[in-house]
C-alpha cells in the first residue's frame, strides 16, 4: 500500500511551516450558529427560573402541612407556636392508600406538642383538667360540652389519644420493643377505645405507623443529616481545607522532586489500602460472638440508620473483600506496566516542568470549582422552586364504599355539598400540592428542561476549562527558547482566546455530551419503571441500551478533550478539530493506549492517596478516637454524614489540581505528535520539544514498530516521521553535531559526490549497496541547486544523511563499494532490496 492509501483513512500529516509558533493569534470565531443557541437557552433557563421563583413556595419541603393546607410552626401565622403536626387516628395510615396518594387519610392538625399520655374522649369529658387537656389536640371552635357521639361524628376530635414522641416534626406513637420482641406503647401492650368498644392492640399501632413513616422517612433522614451538617460544618469545612493544601503541598513537591514523589505515591498507596484491609479484618474479628453481629445483610433490610450495618460482621466482610480486590489489581498493574510506569513518570517530570513556568495554572481549578458551585446552586434552587409551584390539592377521604372517593374537593364548600349526605363518614382533606393549569400540566418539561441546562452548563464550563489550559500548556511547548519565548500571562490570554472567538465551538461539544447524558437519565428512568415488570426482553435491551449509552459518554468526553486542545493552538471550529484530533491520535494509537492512560493511572494514584489520608483523618476525628480532641468531636446521628462529605470534597479539590497535570500531560503528548510530524531534528525544522522529552518518546517508539510491523515502512515514506525511523537511541544533540557535519560537506557533496569515504565517522561494518542504486541518487540529485528551501530539502537531507551513516560514499566510488561486497560477502545479504529501498524514498521528489 502507498503512503496515500494508508493516510487516506487516517489523515494527512502536518507539513513543515516555518511561520507556525505555537497558538495562533489571528482567529476568528467559531460555530457562531451554537453560540447564538446557547445564549438563547441560557435565557429560557433564568426565564424558567424567574417563572419558578415567582411561583414556587420551598416551605412546603421544609413545614408539615396540616388538613386545611396550612404551615405548621410558620413564622407570622396563627400556627406558628404549633410546629407540629397530629393525626386523629394514625391506625388509618395503614391503608394502602398512603402509598398511592403519599397522604395518610385522616385528619390532621397542628399542635403545641404531643400527646404523653393515655387518654379518651369519653373520660376525658368527665373531668375538667382532662377536658382542657384533650382540647389542645382537636379542631378550634370545639365545643367540649357536647357528649362524645356528636364530637366524633363532626370530626372534632380524636378518639383516642396515645403516648407519642416527635418524629420529623410529626407526632407518632412512642413504640417501644421489650424482650421477647412485645410491642408496648406508654408501657401498655393494649388499649381500650371507648368510642368503638374495642381493643386495640400496640402491634396495630406498628403497624400503622411503619406505614406513616413510609411517607416522612425521606424527610426524617433529611432532618437528621441537616443537623449534623448544622453541627459539623465548620469541622468539614476545615477539612476541606486541608485537602486542599495537601493537594497544593503535594502538586508543588511533585514539580520539584517528581520521580520520587511518584514512587511515594505508589508505595503510599498500597500501605493506605493495606491498612483499609487490616482495620476491616480487625473490625470483624472483634465482632465476634456478639448479639446480633452474625445477622446478615439481606435479614436487615434497608435501614436509615446506617451505622447498623457497622454493627454486623457481614460489612466489614464486605469491605474487606473489596479492599483486597482493589490492592491485588493495582499491584498487578504496577507489576505488569513497571517498563510503562518509568516512561510515565519521566513524562511527568516533563509536565512538572511545564507547570513550573506556568504557575497561574494551578490556581485555575478555582474559577472552575466557583463557576461549577454556581451551576449547581442555581439547578437545585430552580429544582426546589418548581417541585413547590404548586397549588394545595385535595379529595375525599372515608372508610366505608362511597361513589365519590378519592374526587377533588373545595373544604369551604364541602360540609354544605350533597357528599356528606350520601357518604357521613366522608372528609374533604389536604392529599398533595398539584394544579390544573397549563403551567402545572406542562410542570415536569420545565423539571426536564432544568436538569439539561445543568448538563450542558457543567460540560461547558469544564471544556473552559480544558481549553483554556490547553492553550497555556501549548504555548509553553511551542516556544523554542523556554521560558523566554513563552507569552506573558498564558492563561488568561488563553482564557480571553476562548471566550471571545470559541464560545460557540465549547457550545457545540458541551451539548452533544450534554444530549447523550440526559439519554442516560432517561434511561435509568425506565428502568426504574421497568423494574417490576416480567419482560425480561425489554430488561435486556434496556440494559444493552444503557451499556453503549455509558461508552458512548466515555468516547465522547475523550474526544472532546483532544479537539479542545486543537481548537486552543489551531482556533478551528469543533468539527474540523475534532476530526484533527482523532486522526492524530489514530496515526499514534500505540502511544495513547500503553503511555497516556498509564499516565492517567499514575495521577489516579495521586487523588486517591489524597482521598485516603483524609478520609483515615476525618474517620478517627469523627468517631471520637483521637484522644487528643476527643472532646471538640462533635455530637452526630450518622457519623459518615461528615466523614462521606469530606471524602468527596476531598476527591473533587484533588482531582480539580491533578486535572492540571492530565491536561498538561494531554497537550504535550498532542503537541508532541505535531512537533514529529511537522519537524525532524534538523537545523532548518528543529523539534520544539525538549531533549529528554525526545527520549522519552524515542524509548517508547521502540515498542510501538514490535507491535505494528507495518508503520516502519509507512514512516520511511513520511517525511515528516523519517527521524523517528532511525536508531530510538539518537539523542538531539546528535543530530545536530550531524547535522552541521553534512551542511558543511553539502556543497562538495553535490558537485563531487564526496570524492572521499569519511573512515573516521564510518563504523567498521558497513553493508554493500547494489550499483543502482548510486545511478538513481546522481540522477536524481543533479538538476537540484545547492540551496533549496527547507520544507523541499528536508526529506533529501534526511535520507542522504541515512545513507552516509550506512554506505562509505558509493556515489562517488562505486569500485570501492565492490570492494567491500568482496570483503564483507556475510552483510551483503540484507542489502538485497537495497534499489527498492531507494525508489520508495525517492517517491515522494520523483
Amino acid at each position: 500500500m502507498g503512503r496515500g492509501s494508508y493516510y487516506g483513512k487516517q489523515g494527512e500529516p502536518r507539513k513543515f511551516d516555518p511561520t507556525f509558533k505555537g497558538p495562533i493569534y489571528n482567529r476568528s470565531c467559531t460555530d457562531i450558529l451554537c453560540c447564538i443557541l446557547f445564549i438563547l437557552a441560557l435565557l429560557g433557563y433564568f426565564a424558567v427560573g424567574i417563572l419558578a421563583w415567582s411561583q414556587g413556595d420551598p416551605r412546603k419541603v421544609i413545614y408539615p402541612t396540616d388538613s386545611k393546607g396550612q404551615f405548621c410552626g410558620q413564622v407570622g401565622t396563627t400556627l406558628e407556636n404549633k410546629p407540629l403536626l397530629f393525626y386523629f387516628n394514625i391506625m388509618k395510615c395503614a391503608s394502602p392508600l398512603v402509598l398511592l396518594e403519599f397522604q395518610c387519610p385522616t385528619t390532621q392538625i397542628c399542635v403545641e406538642r404531643c400527646p404523653n399520655k393515655f387518654k379518651t374522649l369519653v373520660k376525658a369529658l368527665r373531668n375538667v383538667d382532662d377536658r382542657e387537656y384533650y382540647k389542645q389536640f382537636c379542631k378550634e371552635g370545639v365545643d367540649m360540652t357536647k357528649n362524645a357521639p356528636e364530637i366524633l361524628k363532626d370530626g372534632l376530635c380524636p378518639s383516642i389519644l396515645t403516648p407519642s414522641k416527635n418524629f420529623t416534626r410529626r407526632c407518632l406513637p412512642a413504640l417501644e420493643t421489650l424482650k421477647g420482641g412485645v410491642v408496648v406503647v406508654g408501657n401498655q401492650t393494649t388499649f381500650r377505645d371507648d368510642s368503638k368498644e374495642e381493643n386495640i392492640n400496640a402491634t396495630d399501632l406498628l403497624e400503622a405507623s411503619k406505614k406513616s413513616n413510609f411517607v416522612v422517612e425521606a424527610r426524617a433522614v433529611a432532618m437528621r443529616i441537616f443537623e449534623d451538617y448544622t453541627q459539623s460544618w465548620h469541622w468539614i469545612l476545615l477539612g476541606l481545607v486541608i485537602a486542599m493544601l495537601v493537594s497544593l503541598i503535594f502538586i508543588l513537591l511533585l514539580r520539584c522532586l517528581a520521580g520520587v514523589m511518584v514512587w511515594v505515591m505508589i508505595i503510599m498507596v498500597v500501605i493506605v489500602i493495606g491498612y483499609g484491609i487490616f482495620h476491616c479484618y480487625m473490625q470483624y474479628a472483634s465482632l465476634k460472638g456478639q448479639a446480633g453481629a452474625d445477622v446478615t445483610i439481606k435479614d436487615l433490610g434497608l435501614q436509615t440508620d446506617f451505622t447498623v450495618y457497622l454493627q454486623i460482621r457481614q460489612t466489614w466482610l464486605a469491605f474487606m473483600i473489596i479492599l483486597c480486590i482493589v490492592e491485588v489489581v493495582i499491584i498487578l498493574l504496577l507489576i505488569f506496566l513497571r517498563k510503562r510506569l518509568l516512561i510515565a513518570i519521566a513524562l511527568i517530570k516533563e509536565a512538572s516542568k511545564a507547570i513550573g513556568h506556568v504557575m497561574s495554572s494551578l490556581f485555575y481549578p478555582l474559577l472552575t470549582f466557583a463557576l461549577l458551585s454556581l451551576v449547581i446552586a442555581y439547578w437545585a434552587i430552580t429544582a426546589v422552586f418548581l417541585s413547590t409551584s404548586s397549588e394545595p390539592v385535595y379529595k375525599v377521604f372515608n372508610t366505608s364504599a362511597c361513589m365519590y372517593s378519592r374526587d377533588t374537593c373545595n373544604p369551604e364548600t364541602f360540609n354544605s355539598s350533597n357528599v356528606t349526605t350520601e357518604c357521613p363518614d366522608a372528609e374533604c382533606l389536604f392529599a398533595f400540592y398539584g394544579g390544573e393549569t397549563l403551567y402545572h400540566k406542562y410542570l415536569i418539561l420545565f423539571q426536564f428542561y432544568n436538569l439539561f441546562l445543568f448538563f450542558w452548563c457543567v460540560n461547558f464550563v469544564t471544556a473552559l476549562g480544558q481549553v483554556t489550559l490547553a492553550g497555556a500548556f501549548a504555548s509553553y511547548y511551542w516556544a523554542f527558547k523556554k521560558p523566554e519565548d513563552i507569552p506573558a500571562y498564558p492563561v488568561f490570554n488563553s482564557l480571553g482566546r476562548a471566550l471571545r472567538y470559541h464560545t460557540g465551538t465549547l457550545a457545540f461539544g458541551s451539548l452533544i455530551l450534554a444530549i447523550v447524558q440526559i439519554i442516560r437519565v432517561i434511561l435509568e428512568y425506565l428502568d426504574q419503571k421497568l423494574k417490576g415488570a416480567q419482560n425480561k426482553c425489554a430488561k435486556f435491551l434496556l440494559s444493552c441500551l444503557k451499556c453503549c449509552f455509558w461508552c458512548l459518554e466515555k468516547f465522547i468526553k475523550f474526544l472532546n478533550r483532544n479537539a479542545y486542545i486543537m481548537v486552543a493552538i489551531y482556533g478551528k471550529n469543533f468539527c474540523t478539530s475534532a476530526k484533527d484530533a482523532f486522526f492524530l491520535l489514530m496515526r499514534n494509537i500505540v502511544r495513547v493506549a500503553v503511555l497516556d492512560k498509564v499516565t492517567d493511572f499514575l495521577l489516579f494514584l495521586g487523588k486517591l492517596l489524597i482521598v485516603g489520608i483524609v478520609g483515615i483523618c476525618s474517620f478517627f476525628f469523627f468517631t471520637g478516637k483521637i484522644k487528643i480532641v476527643e472532646d471538640a468531636t462533635p455530637s452526630l446521628n450518622y457519623y459518615w454524614v461528615p466523614i462521606l462529605t469530606v471524602v468527596f470534597g476531598a476527591y473533587l479539590i484533588a482531582h480539580g489540581f491533578f486535572s492540571v497535570y492530565a491536561m498538561c500531560v494531554d497537550t504535550l503528548f498532542l503537541c508532541f505528535c505535531e512537533d514529529l510530524e511537522r519537524n525532524d531534528g534538523s537545523s532548518d525544522k528543529p523539534f520544539f520539544m525538549s531533549p529528554e522529552l525526545h527520549q522519552i518518546l524515542s524509548i517508547e517508539k521502540s515498542t510501538e514498530e514490535t507491535d505494528c510491523a507495518e508503520v516502519p515502512v509507512i514512516q520511511v515514506q513520511a517525511e515528516e516521521e523519517v527521524p523517528l525511523q532511525e536508531n530510538g537511541e539518537v539523542q538531539l544533540k546528535e543530530q545536530g553535531i550531524l547535522k552541521q557535519e553534512r551542511e558543511e560537506e553539502t556543497p562538495l557533496n553535490q558537485e563531487t559526490h564526496i570524492e572521499e569515504p569519511p573512515q573516521e565517522t564510518q563504523p567498521p561494518e558497513a553493508p554493500a549497496v547494489d550499483e543502482e542504486k548510486p545511478e538513481e541518487q546522481v540522477a536524481t540529485q543533479e538538476p537540484e541547486p545547492p540551496q533549496v528551501t527547507p520544507k523541499q530539502n528536508g526529506p533529501q537531507e534526511v535520507d542522504a544523511e541515512d545513507k552516509e551513516e550506512q554506505v562509505p560514499q558509493p556515489q562517488a566510488e562505486p569500485p570501492q563499494a565492490e570492494n567491500q561486497q568482496e570483503q564483507e560477502p556475510e552483510e551483503a545479504k540484507p542489502q538485497e532490496n537495497g534499489p527498492q529501498e531507494s525508489e520508495t524514498l525517492l517517491t515522494p521528489q520523483e
